[in-house]
């Protein structure tokens, strides 16, 4: 989040290296650094710009198989190696036999889910010390910190099966907005005996306790309202009883994006198709449509003969429209003629996060190349090679020419230092609020000496609006469990946890914005007001869905019993 979390854990390695030195006369102590492949490159970079050499000689532990296999001989010459999870992933082998002195976690809430085949094996690493570093411990439930802890203190919170049944049960059973009292009181209960259990182990830095000159963050939500293609698709998925639609929404790329089980996937597909649309239409039916499509759209454009061309327009995705505008008002892309003050241009430079690399080259082509040639801009994403995307931040932030830079949330979401950027723009949004919240702070970090402004642009009346009335609730939670309000443990009692889950008022989700750059403005989306308790908030939560509604809603097994019917 931009607190100082890298130079703090070197900083304790550091120390620990010059006191052994200092009072054992022996060989230094080998650490391990392990963080997403893109960070790699960021940490030896701030090892050596604060650190001296004489103390930390750090290895990166990175390259195809044939390039580790040399690096292995270099081990002996560094104290400190460092690597990425999915190295670890392959060479669990020969890492998981070293003896460790430190072992250090950047971007630990990867380990969060149990069960996954890098947390396995970042589990069997045997080392003195551990540390886990993260913005955001809890992602989606308290389940996830189990999983965290398992690694920091094995047993300390009980096996999986017994924290579920202590812990997450009665939470779960509190979320529900028809809960009874007895269980909304159990929910609260639970939140504060974990809280009171893991707070001592947790050091949190907050921003407006470290950084009191870091300029404030504004969060701006732009509603967009479907386009008449888009609101076309949208309604004929819900309502149509045409047989052929079927074989148009599971495609083979569809079938390659999830990994759950036969009737989980569809479930999983009909929403992608839906949050698909709802960023443009090509999304969702792919660039050569299916006759089917075709026919359905000649309702709403007579006439067209050529629809894969025709919905390359910028007018048939909403979002491309509003993300021109706001490139415009930044002064980007701007005609020398059309612009009065010339010197408002590069005044404002711009990272653009999307979900999914397709929708990136919809922007890249339709929009920069098309309209806005003289937008200058570099692109992050999966297809970038992990050795090569430390290169693009260094050249990005030392560049003031390049105006943007497109980024999926998943590749330049996490650990990256992009405070050359005061304007962030969501095109997309992840089921999962932490990683939007971590994309957010790859600009507003310490560093930064401008207002950042957050624009995040959203559907109107679409699935993607209960996205982020879904992500307001996980945030709610995380901010419960790890809350530095309480400032002692002694003074906690359940009225004051119960407090954690209040909310100010905000703009009913689906209520028209006053105007399309209206919305929602929050200064920190991670604060929680007080005022109300928790039944109160559930109660108020009417528009989220649990599972087995999204089921029944987008459950394509059921609809095509109903076209077979």
């Amino acid at each position: 989040m931009g607190l100082g979390k890298t130079l703090q854990a070197s900083a304790i390695v550091a120390s620990d290296i010059v006191e052994r030195r200092a009072s054992v006369d022996c060989k230094d102590l080998q650490s391990l650094i392990i963080c997403p492949s893109t960070l790699v490159g960021h940490w030896a970079y701030e090892i050596e710009k604060y650190i001296d050499n004489s103390i930390m000689i750090t290895l990166q532990y990175v390259g195809s198989t044939q390039a580790r296999m040399l690096l292995r001989g270099q081990f002996d010459r560094c104290n400190v190696i460092i690597t990425s999870y999915d190295i670890v992933r392959k060479d669990i082998d020969i890492l998981g036999k070293l003896a460790w002195n430190y072992c250090i976690l950047d971007e630990g809430h990867i380990i969060k889910n149990s069960k996954s085949k890098i947390t396995n094996s970042v589990k069997q690493l045997k080392a003195e010390h551990r540390l886990i570093l993260s913005g955001t411990p809890i992602q989606n439930n308290v389940l996830e910190l189990w999983s965290l802890f398992d690694f920091l203190m094995p047993g300390f919170l009980g096996t999986e099966r017994q924290f579920q049944t202590t812990y997450g049960k009665p939470l779960l059973a509190a979320k529900d907005p028809k809960c009874s009292a007895k269980d909304a009181e159990a929910g609260a209960l639970a939140m504060e005996a974990l809280h009171k259990q893991v707070m001592p182990f947790l050091l949190r830095r907050t921003k407006d306790e470290v950084l009191y000159d870091l300029p404030e963050k504004i969060v701006q939500d732009r509603y967009c309202d479907l386009s008449p293609v888009q609101l076309k698709l949208y309604e004929h998925f819900s309502f149509s009883n045409a047989k052929k639609e079927i074989s148009c929404l599971v495609t083979e790329h569809e079938a390659a994006e999830t990994t759950a089980s036969k009737a989980t996937s569809h479930v999983f597909q009909a929403m992608q198709y839906l949050l698909k649309l709802c960023s443009h239409p090509l999304l969702a039916i792919g660039e050569k449509p299916h006759d089917f499509f075709v026919s359905l759209l000649s309702e709403v454009i007579p006439g067209c003969t050529d629809f894969r061309r025709e919905l390359h327009e910028l007018h048939h995705s909403p979002k491309l429209v509003a993300l021109q505008e706001i490139l415009e008002e930044c002064g980007i892309g701007l005609d020398a003629s059309s612009c009065d003050d010339a010197l408002t241009v590069g005044q404002h430079r711009v990272l653009i996060f999307a979900q999914h690399k397709s929708f990136l080259d919809i922007i890249e082509k339709d929009l920069f190349w098309s309209h806005m040639k003289s937008v200058t801009y570099l692109r992050l994403d999966g297809s970038v090679e992990p050795e090569k995307r430390y290169e693009i931040v260094k050249a990005f932030n030392s560049d003031p020419t390049i105006d943007v830079l497109l980024l999926t949330t998943h590749v330049g979401g996490l650990g990256l230092n992009l405070t050359s950027a005061d304007t962030l723009v969501f095109v997309e949004h992840d089921w999962n609020p932490m990683r939007d919240l971590q994309a957010m702070d790859r600009a507003h970090r310490l560093g930064q000496r401008k207002v950042v402004n957050v624009h995040r642009l959203i559907m109107r009346g679409t699935l993607e609006e209960k996205v982020m009335s879904l992500q307001k609730f996980k945030v709610t939670v995380a901010n419960a469990v790890i809350n530095a309000e309480n400032a002692s443990l002694k003074t906690m009692n359940t009225d004051q946890l119960l407090d954690l889950f209040a909310s100010s008022p905000t703009i009913q989700m689906g209520t028209p914005a006053s105007n399309s750059s209206a919305g929602n403005t929050d200064k920190d989306p991670n604060s929680v007001a007080t005022g109300r308790g928790l039944k109160a908030i559930l109660n108020g939560l009417g528009e989220l869905w649990d599972q087995s509604q999204y089921e029944d809603e987008y459950n394509l097994n059921q609809f095509l019993e109903k076209l077979n019917g």
